[in-house]
């Protein structure tokens, strides 16, 4: 016979009492009222189940089917919010008020007697190994962390969601939230005051919730951890099993998809006291709670950005993070109040992008860029370890292509580059690049994509008749030339950023680059040339220059055949790249083999 709710509370009160007890003092700790209280008691000890205002054995064994039988942690998670210092080591693991998030919330775990420990990670796996030593956890990598929300974390330990907690590891509670006997499925909520953009649950009889929404006024917010009873967490992973490979998925949180089957999955909304459950968004609400906290952290980028901006750590603040690039995070943060603000930007190396970038020859590239007025942003670079900071750039927006005077710009910019004189080691060629990434294709076998081999035929020989015309130039390019790489701010000011890809190159890769990622029609590439020479070019100067427009695109269009056998989505791109090698290169070979360098056909 399953307790009622009230039989449950004084069970639990009075089993975590090991001496006699008052029914004031039960009252006072079950929130029953002492009739209540008396009824109940009168009911237990008719039944066997207390005696002398102790739990009986019998007793105990009915509180066995409300046991918690383990806790999931959950810390798999990049915490991108938390940037920087997320950058060096996950948020779990950071050092609140003199105590390890994680490892406060584990001992917490085992103060309530819960010793079946799982923790399931992901980013930076390896810096909670120590914890399976220290607290005899069990660890669980979730190798997809990268690419799908919490779900595949709970998928990864399904087998095990039954009676069980449901943990973040960043959580701080002030008080120990943890139970060994707990009577039903609950989600953990504070009740805020006004309004809030957090996710509002809404309750109906008994706290069961009925329905969530992202934002509201005056409501309890989820926040904290969630507890699963054996029916919810048996059902939860089941519901797993059936949607987890459904493409729609992979993007939810686990509250979502919880939230979705309401009906089937009953839960109530704890309300636990406010200030109890600290839930840190960003950099600047942890310092809040624990003002110490930045002059106490062990952080190599603090120390890097007071080195460089001679300030105190205090004086740093603002931090969110910024579109991530395909080889580097970066993050916002500011330093100073008021008039004296300034705002910057931190890079962050990316894992392994010492092997794919030079930074020295990226370095030099900046302040050459910063010599030449083409990039006012550049402050300072480590190229040993590849970290920069930047000035920030408020309200800046990308070059538009379609405003003839920016376009005009933008091939200024190059032209002014390709004219500094500037050399560097590192050398850039279309061609051989799109080899590179041929050969890396061919490792998974044949390639039989129709038409490929006709192209790179042609896309060869186009090569060979440029470097013949004696046109090619070598000049320090910027190899990553495009709009999105061009910041204009409020006054028109303009800076090319991101010099990652610098060195030396024929003259027209940065031309070519930039008419296939500007996705420029061939009237608007014609217009760019004649900005970049100053004058309507030469057939032979148009006839070279369209041979890097056809490289680029096959180049990239090589490279998307990579990324798409190694299981990521190029998107249109992919079609994009394809078709500025495709449509023009026969109309360029034709220039070659069929005209003379002043244009006229060949007899």
């Amino acid at each position: 016979m399953a307790l009622t709710r009230n039989e449950f509370s004084i069970l639990n009160a009075l089993i975590q009492t090991p001496e006699k007890t008052t029914q004031r003092k039960i009252a006072e700790v079950t929130g029953m009222s002492l009739g209540t209280v008396n009824a109940t008691l009168g009911s237990l000890s008719g039944r066997g189940l207390v005696e002398d205002g102790m739990v009986t054995p019998a007793g105990a064994n009915e509180l066995e089917p409300y046991r918690v039988r383990g806790a999931i942690v959950m810390a798999a998670g990049l915490s991108s919010r938390f940037a920087p210092i997320s950058y060096e080591k996950p948020k779990g693991l950071l050092r609140v008020r003199g105590s390890v998030l994680i490892e406060r919330q584990i001992e917490q775990l085992l103060e309530a007697g819960i010793t079946d420990i799982t923790v399931v990670v992901g980013y930076k796996k390896e810096y909670f190994f120590y914890l399976a030593m220290k607290y005899g956890v069990r660890i669980v990598v979730n190798p997809e962390y990268e690419t799908r929300n919490n779900n595949s974390t709970l998928w990864r330990v399904r087998d095990r969601l039954a009676s069980a907690y449901i943990c973040s590891s960043d959580i701080y509670y002030t008080e120990n939230p943890f139970e060994r006997y707990v009577y039903e499925s609950y989600y953990a909520c504070e009740h805020v005051d006004g309004p809030t953009k957090e996710w509002c649950l809404k309750v109906g009889p008994r706290r069961r919730i009925t329905g969530c929404t992202i934002g509201g006024a005056d409501a309890d917010i989820m926040l904290g951890h969630a507890y699963f009873d054996a029916r919810f967490g048996t059902r939860f992973g089941q519901i797993l099993e059936e949607e987890y490979d459904r493409p729609e998925t992979a993007d939810k949180l686990w509250e979502t998809i919880y939230l979705e089957h309401l009906r089937e999955l009953p839960m109530v909304a704890r309300r636990y006291p406010a200030g109890s459950i600290h839930e840190f968004d960003n950099l600047d609400e942890l310092r809040e709670f624990d003002p110490s906290f930045l002059s106490n952290v062990d952080s190599e980028i603090f120390d890097n950005i007071v080195s460089v901006l001679h300030c105190d750590k205090n004086a740093i603040h603002d931090f969110y993070p910024l579109k991530q690039g395909l080889t580097n995070l970066s993050c916002h943060f500011a330093v100073g109040e008021g008039d004296d603000k300034a705002e910057y930007v931190y890079r962050h190396p990316g894992v392994g992008t010492e092997k794919l970038i030079s930074r020295a020859g990226e370095h030099a590239g900046l302040k050459l860029a910063k010599e030449l007025g083409l990039d006012d942003t550049f402050i300072y670079m480590n190229e040993d370890e590849g970290w920069k900071l930047s000035r920030f750039v408020p309200n800046a927006r990308n070059l538009d292509t379609s405003v003839d005077e920016e376009l005009d710009r933008a091939m200024k910019y190059a032209r002014k580059l390709h004219e500094s004189g500037a050399t560097l080691e590192r050398k850039f060629d279309f061609y051989d690049e799109g080899k590179a990434y041929e050969r890396t294709l061919a490792e998974r076998g044949p390639i039989d994509v129709p038409g490929y081999w006709e192209l790179e035929e042609k896309a060869h020989r186009l090569r060979e008749y440029a470097r013949e015309d004696g046109l090619g130039r070598e000049v320090i390019s910027h190899n990553d030339f495009f709009e999105l790489n061009f910041l204009v701010d409020q006054e028109g000011n303009m800076s090319l950023i991101d010099w990652e890809y610098a060195g030396m190159s024929d003259e027209a890769n940065d031309i070519g680059t930039f008419c296939v990622c500007c996705q420029l029609s061939p009237e608007r590439i014609e217009y760019a040339l004649s900005c970049y020479f100053g004058r309507t070019p030469t057939f032979a100067e148009r006839r070279h220059f369209w041979v890097f427009v056809v490289l680029a695109g096959w180049c990239w269009y090589v490279w998307s055949l990579v990324k798409e056998a190694e299981g990521t989505d190029v998107g249109e791109w992919f079609f994009i790249y394809y078709s500025y090698a495709a449509d023009y290169v026969d109309k360029v070979l034709d220039w070659y083999e069929h005209y003379d360098n002043e244009g006229n056909a060949l007899a």
